[in-house]
């Protein structure tokens, strides 16, 4: 018995001087509960996106319509914007107009907002009207915000609606007639739907007689979706066949190509062992034109391996890869590049095969679960959303985005081609660097 615990405390030993078992087994799972755990709402309440930009153009000038804002304001999934700048820098605030929110939705400058016409509220009629455009890159988080712009609207339009129609009563017939408009207007809204009128008058007072608690069944339903009008306009990815094929299948291949081109760059310990490098080093080959050449090959090998994989999404779930393909292949040929340079900058400073394949699957995927290749960003914290962006996978996944759904041009990729191209130039010149002082060549 004393020679079985023997080899279970050896065994003990050398799990322990292996990091990248030991990452495995505790860090990653960690990093990811607790990625998950924030999405999820486990410490925080109720989950949900947070932080969701929402534009806002009032048009109307309307004072009722400032109570809707507000309540806008108060709703923690979105952040409002009133005000934007007309594109010169140090240009004064002016407040956003639907031209010009229908223009930076086009540029994803965000995804969603809310236009309040001139005619909104008319002193004519008695009603609410508004439009919500967006673009729905991504199902869940549209959904959400969908859902909670309409629990927003129809929770507090009953409110103004009320307060409107109680100004144009009292303006009209004055003080004293209003007051019997009101009482009048409670027997008729009790009759109609089977309510006592005392509690209907109660209910007008306290703005509470169209929200859907306070709806009379179905009819007083009906009745709050003919005094708010909602009129939705999906403005960028309508003519996509496959929507949620084209939004995710970027995603996945992204997290693929950074495994296989880590996988990739680790294979030069495996070439030092077989003892590659010297016979190479002792011809008229420098570390550099080592190094270059296997840079070149894992590009060559991402972006195929990227242009295949996105063609298999075009066979198997319709997804739309010719009719922008150069834009595509730009995105492709970025990402190929950046996540090349990932792999190789792992290959610098792991000490063994086995370092650098555990220090590669924690990064990427805490990278894939914070760069938006599982979910949206916007379920995560704020302070997790400002990380994402620092990911190579939050880059790639904006550039394959603009080419799938967004049809953008060349000139319009270079937002998010460029910073993969740089985030691949820095990358590599560490490598570099990490390489010339390291060993592995030895």
């Amino acid at each position: 018995m004393k020679t079985v615990f023997t080899l279970v405390w050896k065994d003990v030993l050398l799990f322990s001087k292996d990091k990248a078992a030991v990452s495995l087994t505790f860090l990653v799972p960690v990093a990811l509960i607790y990625i998950f755990g924030h999405v999820f709402g486990v410490n925080r309440g109720p989950g949900g996106p947070a932080h969701i930009p929402l534009a806002v153009a009032d048009e109307s000038g309307a004072p009722e319509i400032r109570a809707l804002v507000a309540a806008l304001k108060k709703e923690p999934t979105f952040k409002v914007i009133e005000n934007a700048r007309d594109g010169t820098e140090g240009a004064p605030l002016v407040a956003l107009t639907e031209a010009a929110v229908r223009a930076d939705i086009r540029s994803n400058r965000y995804r969603f907002a809310v236009v309040f016409p001139p005619d909104a509220m008319a002193d004519a009629q008695f009603g609410l009207r508004m439009k919500f455009l967006y673009n729905p890159r991504n199902d869940i988080e549209t959904q959400t915000v969908t859902g909670l712009l309409q629990k927003t609207i129809f929770t507090e339009a009953p409110a103004v609606l009320l307060q409107s129609l109680g100004k144009q009563a009292t303006r009209a017939l004055g003080a004293e007639r209003a007051e019997r408009f009101h009482d009048r207007l409670a027997h008729v809204i009790g009759d109609t739907f089977g309510q006592n009128p005392a509690a209907v008058r109660q209910s007008i007072e306290q703005g509470t007689i169209l929200t859907p608690a306070g709806a009379a069944g179905a009819g007083g339903a009906d009745l709050l979706d003919r005094v708010v009008k909602i009129e939705k306009e999906q403005l960028v990815g309508a003519e996509v066949k496959n929507q949620m094929a084209t939004r995710s299948v970027g995603g996945w291949a992204v997290m693929f190509l950074m495994f296989s081109l880590s996988a990739s760059a680790a294979s030069l310990f495996e070439e030092k062992k077989a003892g590659l490098f010297l016979r190479l080093l002792s011809g008229p080959v420098s570390r550099g034109d080592v190094l270059w050449s296997k840079y070149l090959f894992c590009i060559g090998l991402g972006l195929v391996q990227l242009v295949a994989l996105f063609f298999a999404g075009r066979l198997l779930f319709g997804i739309d890869v010719l009719g922008n393909f150069g834009s595509l292949l730009f995105a492709c040929l970025s990402a190929a590049m950046a996540c090349t340079a990932f792999g190789m900058l792992l290959a610098s400073v792991a000490r063994t095969p086995a370092a650098a394949s555990g220090l590669a699957t924690f990064l990427i995927l805490t990278m894939s679960a914070m760069g938006g290749a599982w979910f949206p960003p916007s379920m995560m914290p704020e302070f997790m959303q400002v990380l994402g962006k620092f990911t190579l996978v939050y880059w790639a996944m904006e550039g394959f985005s603009a080419a799938l759904w967004a049809g953008a041009s060349l000139r319009e990729m270079l937002p998010w081609c460029g910073v993969q191209l740089a985030i691949a130039a820095v990358i590599m010149a560490i490598s570099l660097w990490r390489f010339r002082r390291g060993t592995i060549f030895e």
